[in-house]
């Protein structure tokens, strides 16, 4: 498989043309309790300061735990920043990149290649018992 970070950032991309990506841990809170079965694919970003935020960690337990009784993909990557580059609005960055979601394409719509191998990876990683893979996105 090509690198799962290039992926990683073609289905943002492509996600973010369609207006199918919230970012956001509580905008991305809301869509999983009232509609689970939109969201496709569930982008943890951790930083520095991830340490030292108890209520964060508390939030990715829960997220976490959300996608594995919903059979929602999630992936871990390490530099918030730059996922906030990938997904803001150029005009302003966002504040709150550490959850990201990826919903699904409109019905009839063709699938996301990038993000059919996401799937994969993902499903490859729990296979080794790596339930949350982390992943470095491409610099720009």
């Amino acid at each position: 498989m090509e690198s799962p970070g290039k992926s990683l950032k073609e289905a943002l991309l492509c996600a973010q043309s369609e207006n199918r990506v919230t970012a956001g841990v509580y905008e991305s809170a809301k869509i999983m309790t009232d509609d689970p079965d939109s969201v496709s694919f569930c982008v943890l970003a951790t930083d520095e300061q991830f340490e030292c935020d108890i209520a964060l960690q508390i939030h990715f337990t829960l997220i976490q735990s959300f996608c594995f009784d919903n059979d929602i993909s999630i992936i871990r990557v390490s530099d918030v920043q730059r996922l906030a580059e990938l997904v803001g609005d150029k005009a302003e960055q966002l504040e709150d990149a550490h959850c990201v979601l990826i919903t699904n394409p409109a019905e009839g719509s063709w699938e996301d290649p990038a993000l059919e191998k996401l799937h994969l990876f993902c499903e490859e990683s729990r296979r080794l018992n790596d339930w949350v893979p982390e992943v470095s996105l491409p610099a720009r």
